[in-house]
């Protein structure tokens, strides 16, 4: 052990100032929370939002659209990407499954095959969801296309 190597022990330095502690501390009286009004009182919480008072943005912006709360979201996968991914990795059979663990879809997402790019190689695909010429290249293939709910 050399005096170069000596450091003080973890927690002993950068004490923070003690605020509302008496006057003495230089943070007594109003503890830097200033005089009156809701920000000095214990319990505040500023809102989401909140501009002073200012109307805030969300309710100056003005509504617009229409979210339609019962749509399904799927996962697009081109035909051209599981062509690719069949020379990859050498299967013909694709489910969710596979698809979530080549890392093409998450493990909530609703998968739809799409008919974009050639298909030159039989494929057995389970989805949620195929459009129509995707099942038409599918079956041209003498492949599969199996629906799941």
């Amino acid at each position: 052990m050399k005096l170069h190597n000596l450091t003080p022990s973890s927690g002993s330095l950068g004490r923070e100032k003690r605020i509302g502690r008496g006057e003495g501390s230089g943070h007594g009286g109003t503890s830097t929370r200033g005089h009156k009004g809701a920000q000095s009182r214990s319990g505040y919480s500023r809102k989401i939002g909140f501009e002073g008072g200012q109307m805030p943005l969300q309710r100056r912006l003005p509504k617009f659209g229409f979210n339609n709360f019962n749509r399904v979201e799927y996962k697009a996968i081109n035909l051209s990407a599981l062509q690719a991914l069949s020379e990859k990795t050498g299967t013909k059979v694709f489910t969710v499954e596979s698809l979530v663990e080549a890392g093409l879809v998450g493990k909530n997402d609703k998968v739809k095959i799409l008919g974009n790019g050639p298909l030159t190689i039989q494929l057995e695909v389970t989805a949620h969801a195929f459009s129509k010429s995707a099942v038409a290249q599918i079956e041209a293939q003498q492949g599969k296309a199996t629906k799941i709910q």
